[in-house]
Parts: C-alpha cells; sequence; structure tokens
C-alpha cells in the first residue's frame, strides 16, 4: 500500500477519534456547559450568506492565454459578483511579475479589504504580498504558492499529486488484472513541480495494482503542442491499453492526432476537466471516457474566503471560529456516470 494511503488511513481513524472528542467535551465539561456547547460555536450558513459590511476585494489574476485560466478569472468575477456587499477591483490580467507587483501595490495603496492573488510566480510576488499582510490587508493566495507562510492568511490550492493519484486509481479499475497493460502519459510541461507532482501521483497509484507508465512524452499545454506529443507517443508505440492526457486544452491536439492516426484500441482520461472533454464524455464518441478535476474554481473560493475573512467571518461547516491556512480542493474523476454533476462547473 502507498505510504500517503496509510496516512489518509491514520488520519481518518485520527478524524474519528476527534469527533468522538468533540462529543465528550460537549457532554461532559466539568465548567457546567450544556450538551452540545461546542458544536453550537460555529456560525450558520444563513448567517454567512446574510449581506454583511461592504468589502472591498482587489483581485489580480493570470493572463487568460488558456481556458482554465480564463474561467479562474471570470469565475473571482462571478463570485464577487454574487455577494451584494462585495466590490471587486481586478487588476488586468498578466504574466509579469512585475506588472503584478505594481497591481498589489496599487491594492495597497487603495487600502482595499482583502486581496485574491493568483501569481504568475510565487517566489517573485512573495515579497508585496508580505508587505500587503503587514499592512494589514489578508492576501488569499491561489494556486501557486508564495516561498513563505507570512505572504498569505489563506492558501487555496488544487491537488496536483491527486490528480495522477486519481488518474491512476481510474486506470487501474479499467485494466482490472491486466497486468501487462501498456499504459501512455501525455505530460504538460516537465520543468512544473506540478507536472512533477502529477506524474509521481499517477506512478504511484499505478504502482498499487502492478502497472507503470511504459511510455511517456511532454507537450506544453497546448493544442498544437498536445497534438505534436501524442503523434510522436503513437508512432513509438503500436499498442496502447490506456492514456493519460494531464490538460484537456491540450487534449483538443491528443485526440487530434489519435483520429489522425486511426487509432481506437485504448481507453483515454484526460485532465482540468474542459467543457469540451466533458461533452466528449457524455457523448462516448470517441477514446476520451473520463477526466480528473483541477478546480477553476479556485479564484472564485478566494473570493468568498476573502468577504468570510474581511467581515470576521468563518466557515459555517467547522466548529473551530477561524478560516483555515489551507485548503487543498478535491481532484475527483470524472465519467459517463456523473458528468452530469460536474459540466457545469468545467471551463471553455
Amino acid at each position: 500500500m502507498r505510504t500517503h494511503l496509510k496516512t489518509r488511513t491514520r488520519l481518518v481513524l485520527t478524524g474519528t477519534a476527534l469527533v468522538a472528542a468533540v462529543g465528550l467535551l460537549a457532554g461532559c465539561t466539568g465548567s457546567g456547559a450544556t450538551e452540545g456547547s461546542v458544536v453550537d460555536q460555529g456560525t450558520t450558513v444563513d448567517e454567512n450568506a446574510a449581506s454583511g459590511d461592504k468589502v472591498v476585494i482587489g483581485f489580480s489574476g493570470p493572463a487568460a492565454d488558456h481556458g482554465w485560466l480564463g474561467a479562474i478569472n471570470s469565475g473571482a468575477i462571478a463570485a464577487a459578483a454574487s455577494f451584494s456587499d462585495v466590490e471587486l477591483k481586478t487588476a488586468e490580467g498578466t504574466n509579469d511579475p512585475i506588472a503584478q507587483i505594481a497591481a498589489v501595490e496599487t491594492f495597497i495603496n487603495e487600502g482595499v479589504d482583502a486581496i485574491v492573488l493568483l501569481p504568475t510566480d510565487g517566489a517573485a510576488l512573495t515579497e508585496v504580498a508580505i508587505k500587503a499582510m503587514q499592512a494589514g490587508i489578508p492576501v488569499i493566495n491561489v494556486d501557486r504558492e508564495f516561498s513563505s507562510p507570512f505572504a498569505a492568511r489563506t492558501t487555496v490550492l488544487g491537488d496536483n499529486y491527486g490528480m495522477g493519484v486519481s488518474a491512476g486509481t481510474y486506470v487501474c479499475e479499467q485494466l482490472a488484472g491486466n497486468t501487462s497493460a501498456v499504459v501512455a502519459e501525455i505530460a504538460g510541461i516537465d520543468s512544473l513541480p506540478l507536472t512533477q507532482d502529477r506524474s509521481a501521483g499517477f506512478a504511484d497509484a499505478l504502482s498499487d495494482c502492478g502497472l507503470k507508465v511504459n511510455a511517456r512524452v511532454a507537450a506544453d499545454f497546448t493544442v498544437a503542442g498536445g497534438e505534436a506529443a501524442a503523434s510522436q507517443l503513437l508512432s513509438a508505440n503500436p499498442k496502447i491499453d490506456a492514456l493519460w492526457n494531464h490538460d484537456d486544452d491540450q487534449g483538443i491536439g491528443v485526440l487530434a492526432a489519435i483520429t489522425s492516426a486511426g487509432r481506437d484500441e485504448f481507453f483515454m482520461m484526460g485532465g482540468a476537466g474542459s467543457r469540451a472533454a466533458m461533452e466528449a464524455i457524455q457523448a462516448d464518441d470517441s477514446v476520451l471516457k473520463a477526466t480528473v478535476i483541477y478546480p477553476s474554481t479556485q479564484a472564485a473560493d478566494g473570493v468568498a474566503l476573502a468577504r468570510l475573512i474581511a467581515q470576521g467571518k468563518t466557515m459555517s461547516d467547522l466548529i473551530t471560529p477561524s478560516i483555515p491556512n489551507r485548503i487543498v480542493l478535491d481532484a475527483p474523476v470524472v465519467t459517463k456516470a456523473n458528468v452530469a454533476d460536474f459540466i457545469d462547473l468545467s471551463f471553455q
């Protein structure tokens, strides 16, 4: 069994013990507290939803040169618009760290109540994020982490390693018992930690069922790059049983190469959760049978959390009266059986 699964088992057991402990604290305190007093400390959904003090949030995100990044930006705007007590100030999307630093400086000078920031470069934006925090402005860090824990009040992340685990687990389920199966992988940009994490999770999950990655190429998160990488992979491997492509945008090119090569002996799963991928899964008319989510709602979640933090509220379903410092979102697998549950959250 993988180490991370052992860890998760320990966490489940610890969580069970914690629930029991909370029950004991609620019903058996020596201070005369009544039963349920611990769990009643949290806020309710209605309290969080109710309009509160006006909050001004500054948002700086990336240039929308990829469908997922475009959805990050539009999601933040839509989330802010859903709250009558939020005013969102948006900086122009950029891939230039210097321009993004200037945008954050502007937010600080304007005295916004909170900043939601998906940094084009986490290390480069760390210093100005610390400056904002020192000015009393909570920073919500999205997707790409800063290099100091003092740079953010809360960090919202997708689970890249978890994506790989989910993808590998799905492949294992589909190839149950076939330990001689040929598994292929088309990664994103190999130099990026997120790609390395996805590949590591995939390899770890496959090892649990006696499989491994037999053929692997890297692309660049673009349609053209996906097509070129897939053409190379298919040419070098006359037989494939399963293929995981890390990114649904580059997956458009991957599917084009597969169609051009006339290959249909394998099943493919994607990554990130694009609308096009989910529609293909729903139609069930290609080798693409599943995708694994990397949430494009991270900035929207960041805006919702920024509002709660600025208003001194907490998360309604937690007992502890504080917003967590780190939130890692799930990486579920989407198939034809559950695509209807996820397609409205997909990105174009």
